[in-house]
């Protein structure tokens, strides 16, 4: 069930989502509240799950990972009766970055990274490749990136 956000709560996840670094009296100043109750709002939106984790972003290019692939990935009918299995298997993977579970021809979505093809291809051959249960996986490499962002929509609905 979706969390009520007014719209000092919507101005303070904004605000947050570019600079999780920010302090409650940045924010407080930012948003037109005093300190004490931003901070109780910034406390209740953590309590609520709203707000999950703060984080440092990367740019995975300066940090040597240049190629990004997405893998779709089938499973066969013993595989699926091993979801667990595979999830598992997925999670222990850090060049995974995200997985999603799909409706219709495929089953999962993976969004990978490494430093080049000759990485990817020995990720595949040697962890993603010998998981049970897949039946099938194509291979994507993106040439470039149009658009990547955490950053949520906060319209009014929040």
């Amino acid at each position: 069930m979706p969390v009520e956000l007014d719209a000092y709560d919507r101005k303070i996840l904004t605000l947050l989502q570019d600079d999780a670094s920010l302090s409650s009296a940045q924010v407080a100043e930012q948003v037109g509240l005093s300190q004490s109750p931003c901070w109780r709002r910034i406390q209740r939106l953590k309590d609520e799950g709203v707000i999950r984790r703060q984080v440092t972003l990367l740019d995975r290019k300066k940090i040597g990972l240049d190629t990004q692939i997405f893998a779709q990935v089938k499973l066969n009918a013993h595989g699926r009766s091993n979801f667990a299995e595979f999830t598992e298997a997925i999670r222990e993977f850090p060049e995974v970055l995200e997985c999603y579970v799909l409706m219709g021809a495929v089953d999962f979505l993976l969004r990978i990274v490494t430093s080049d093809i000759e990485a990817y291809e020995k990720f595949f051959f040697e962890k993603l490749s010998l998981v049970p249960g897949i039946q099938e996986v194509n291979s994507v490499v993106a040439l470039s990136e149009i658009k990547s962002t955490t950053h949520l929509p906060l319209g009014r609905g929040g």
